[in-house]
């Protein structure tokens, strides 16, 4: 049996849905509608309650930080969520790189 008490396993998960809009608008100190402005970009799109609630996970809110951030800067929403996607893409290919480099 495990330590873990029931239901707090995913509490470590970056993808899981763990936040409300209005919590995760609260914790980035932005509005519900810029959140929602990330999903129509797709930049993030976040998962939806038995309700159709959207439901956000800590890595989504790592973009959307990303994304205020230059936003606050005075970076167009769209160019910033192209930014981010490049680094995001970027970041995952220098991380397959060096597991490569692991292995041989």
């Amino acid at each position: 049996m495990s330590s873990t008490p029931a239901g707090t396993a995913n509490f470590d998960d970056d993808d899981y849905p763990a936040f409300t809009m209005g919590r995760a608008a609260e914790m980035l100190g932005t509005t519900p509608g810029f959140l929602r402005s990330l999903d129509e970009a797709k930049l993030i799109t976040p998962q939806r309650s038995e309700g159709g609630h959207r439901r956000y996970s800590r890595y989504q809110l790592r973009l959307a930080t990303r994304a205020r951030e230059l936003v606050d800067q005075g970076t167009a929403l769209e160019a910033a969520c192209r930014i981010i996607i490049l680094e995001d893409q970027l970041a995952e290919a220098l991380r397959i790189n060096e597991q490569r480099r692991d292995q041989s």
